[in-house]
């Protein structure tokens, strides 16, 4: 299989463990076609300063997700530092750094900018995972919609809607929505506009 950036050849065995991850337990949006997304719009970032552990922090960030759970962070960052032992023993990876990256998804909403001044591969990184947020109103629709569904079997409806309703508003009053100028510039307007409307703030 091909990606939108895969800055060296990745082995055949690490990227079907990463697929067979992200087909179990079903998704309704954290699938291998959302680390596709994310790939492509990783391949938009005009230079890198680690493209291979960014590359492999996106393939495996939501390989173990449990929707409610607090460390699916960590378990796919495990899993990722045991597929580049395996399969990518030699390669001179940076493996703390795929393990960072992959973790500092768990703080979406709770970082700021002044946390990633000096790493512009990290902000580029959780930006690209954020991307959906500036997305095309029907495609963000999709996504809120997405989210709901994988939430439905393990939580009450009420409880889900206010803790979903205060993430977005935290997300909507950063003074920063997008860390890198790169998908601020792109994306920022459009995705406030969609927080607004999902929060009926228009």
């Amino acid at each position: 299989m091909t990606t939108a950036f895969a800055p060296f050849p990745v082995p055949e065995g690490l990227m079907r463990v990463a697929i067979s991850a992200y087909a179990t337990p079903p998704r309704a949006y954290h699938s291998f076609s959302h680390v596709q997304e994310v790939l492509r719009h990783l391949a938009t970032v005009p230079a890198w300063t680690h493209p291979r552990e960014v590359f492999l922090a996106a393939l495996f960030h939501d390989a173990v997700y449990v929707a409610g759970r607090k460390d699916n962070e960590a378990r796919s960052a495990d899993l990722a530092a045991e597929a580049i032992a395996t399969f990518l023993p030699t390669a001179g990876l940076d493996v703390a750094r795929v393990r960072r990256l992959i973790e500092l998804t768990a703080r979406h909403g709770a970082l700021s900018a002044a946390e990633l001044t000096s790493d512009l591969d990290a902000a580029h990184f959780l930006d690209a995972d954020m991307a959906i947020l500036g997305s095309a109103p029907a495609t963000f629709d999709a996504y809120d919609a997405a989210i709901a569904d994988e939430y439905r079997p393990v939580t009450n409806a009420l409880l889900y809607r206010l803790g979903r309703r205060r993430f977005l508003s935290k997300l909507l009053d950063a003074e920063r929505l997008y860390f890198s100028d790169h998908f601020h510039q792109r994306l920022d307007a459009q995705a406030r506009a969609n927080l607004r409307r999902a929060l009926g703030r228009e």
